[in-house]
């Protein structure tokens, strides 16, 4: 992934009502949660990025995973309208910062859009038309970041991202639904095992690949395609229905 500053937000102490219907939800460890946290932004930072922290929000439960309230391409953002009531208000401080960055603009009724659906190529993206981005999104997407969007439309997911991310150097990664899909060709795609599904969505900082820890196959599938692989505890996340992407937004 090309980019300079990562925008981090630690969990709140409401993280435990966030919208999820993981099994394991109810057993959410708060005070783990930030450590795996913390120890994720000590990765980006050693990888050699500006982690940069907006202040914690207690009363947002999802606001932890910033990726999903905005999507930035080259000198634009576009900021997110949530497509859950509960998770509007999450963008206001994200946007006021990256005001000092970037050109940025609002998403508007109908659409709604979220980051977790935008995986992020040089000269295009490819959005999800999930539960929570619609035909409109991606339309005010398209428009306002002035960038090709070429989409996966499957409505019963929450975010694409969750099953398809992009390694760099011209390859993927996707569970095994996804690993055909029109908008994949010309990708070398590496595909998961159906057991490890949750590998599917990695982060790639330059040459290395933070993926998931319990995913050991998955390690190696990475591996033997020419990248380093970090694996990280993310367990308090999984159980949100949140993953390594969604805690960053970098550019």
């Amino acid at each position: 992934m090309i980019g300079r500053r990562a925008l981090v937000r630690e969990p709140g102490d409401s993280y435990g009502r966030c919208i999820s219907s993981h099994p394991l939800r109810h057993m959410i460890d708060l005070k783990l949660a930030r450590e795996q946290h913390r120890n994720y932004c000590r990765i980006l930072g050693e990888l050699g990025l500006e982690v940069i922290h907006l202040p914690r929000d207690d009363l947002l439960p999802d606001s932890c995973f910033v990726e999903d309230n905005a999507v930035i391409h080259g000198d634009r953002a576009l900021i997110c309208r949530m497509a859950r009531e509960s998770r509007r208000g999450e963008e206001e401080a994200v946007e006021e910062f990256l005001k000092g960055y970037l050109r940025v603009k609002r998403a508007t009724p109908p659409a709604t859009v979220e980051g977790g659906d935008v995986i992020h190529l040089r000269d295009r993206l490819i959005s999800g038309v999930t539960e929570r981005t619609n035909m409109e999104g991606v339309a005010q997407m398209r428009d306002w970041l002035e960038v090709p969007v070429d989409i996966i439309v499957d409505p019963r997911i929450v975010h694409l991202k969750s099953y398809v991310t992009y390694l760099g150097d011209d390859v993927m990664i996707a569970t095994r639904p996804y690993a055909r899909h029109p908008a994949l060709e010309g990708f070398r795609v590496l595909v998961v095992p159906d057991e490890e599904a949750y590998a599917a969505n990695t982060l790639t900082i330059g040459e290395t690949v933070l993926m998931p820890e319990g995913c050991p196959r998955s390690h190696e599938i990475v591996r033997e395609a020419g990248f380093d692989v970090i694996p990280l505890s993310m367990t308090e996340f999984e159980k949100c229905e949140g993953a390594l992407t969604c805690l960053s937004l970098i550019f």
